[in-house]
């Protein structure tokens, strides 16, 4: 696979790597573990060395999940957790935010017992803690790399001013936001346009619209009655009916350039730059495998330009997260 830099430290990864969240969580109860490890396996086996995770999503169990797949792999692959973001046991629904340097130091032993590592090679605030200031969450996720813990830090959802803080203290090697199609914000609110001035690789979360840019989704009634994207704003009523006349139009661009909607959607997101590793997600070996195959698509400048056109930075239809939920987005 071909490889790209993320940030100016060092830190070289796959050209596209994989998110692992749904593997466990969110969008159905109902998981395969048997069929999650295939899919680890494969992903190794096709040359993904980026595998992203957080102790969020669970809460815990897809970092034990990596950890049992990728045992014995540790040379092969690069791996990313997150923290910050607390999850209640009693009810997983309720969210919140913890950046304290206590919670910092404790959280990575939990990471690293769960992932059967010593190091990890990128360690992410998951969201910006409003009550603690930036230099002191980075600070301690410092000392993290001073003792031998961590590798490389990164922020995520995190606004253009913070990072530029969060960077004074600390070398930030990787912003993670959500980038797609259909979510344009870091090029209209500073972030990425921060990462290329600090010299910060950019790690696009749901480059595939949670599923929607693949035009796989064809109804709000598809989900699972427990899968999040219900709640979602973009996946509901009149918001849904609209979105899915743009991707019906992606569907008709991609079809002429013979590769699916979903190719074409993770090649826009690989062609707007060097410094951008996008991390799709996907639980099943052949949607990984089409995924992958997105690095050997080239997009021309007319093929750019007519996404464009069909598919504007302002085109998608609803908020990306629940208003409450969107309160924790670029701080």
């Amino acid at each position: 696979m071909d490889t790209r830099t993320l940030g100016n430290q060092g830190l070289r990864v796959g050209a596209i790597g994989l998110g692992c969240m749904g593997m466990s969580d969110f969008y159905t109860t109902g998981i395969d573990r048997k069929q999650a490890l295939a899919t680890l396996h494969r992903a190794l086996e096709l040359g993904v060395t980026l595998f992203d995770t957080a102790d969020a999503y669970g809460p815990h169990t897809n970092e034990q999940l990596l950890g049992e797949a990728l045992a014995g792999k540790r040379d092969q692959v690069i791996l990313a957790s997150k923290f910050g973001l607390v999850r209640d046991p009693a009810n997983p629904q309720v969210r919140g935010v913890n950046g304290r340097p206590d919670y910092v130091r404790e959280s990575i032993d939990g990471t690293l017992k769960r992932l059967r590592v010593e190091v990890l090679d990128l360690y992410y605030l998951h969201r910006v803690d409003p009550e603690v200031a930036i230099e002191e969450t980075v600070g301690a996720m410092a000392e993290l790399v001073t003792a031998g813990k961590v590798r490389y830090l990164g922020l995520s959802e995190a606004s253009a001013g913070t990072l530029q803080r969060a960077h004074a203290v600390h070398p930030i090697s990787a912003l993670q936001s959500e980038y797609s199609l259909w979510s344009r914000d870091p090029e209209t609110n500073g972030a990425l346009a921060m990462c290329r001035q600090l010299g910060i690789g950019f790690v696009p979360y749901s480059p595939l619209g949670r599923g929607f840019l693949t035009g796989a989704l064809k109804s709000p009634e598809d989900f699972a009655a427990d899968d999040y994207r219900r709640a979602s704003p973009r996946f509901q009523g009149e918001n849904f009916t609209r979105n899915l006349h743009l991707v019906e139009q992606v569907q008709q661009l991609a079809a002429k350039m013979g590769i699916s909607a979903g190719q074409l959607a993770l090649a826009w997101v690989l062609a707007q730059g060097d410094d951008i590793v996008p991390i799709p997600g996907t639980k099943q070996r052949r949607y990984l495998e089409e995924n992958l195959a997105a690095l050997q698509v080239t997009l021309s400048a007319d093929d750019l330009q007519a996404l464009e056109q069909v598919f504007p930075a302002d085109a998608a239809a609803g908020l990306r997260y629940p208003a409450a939920v969107m309160q924790m987005i670029g701080r």
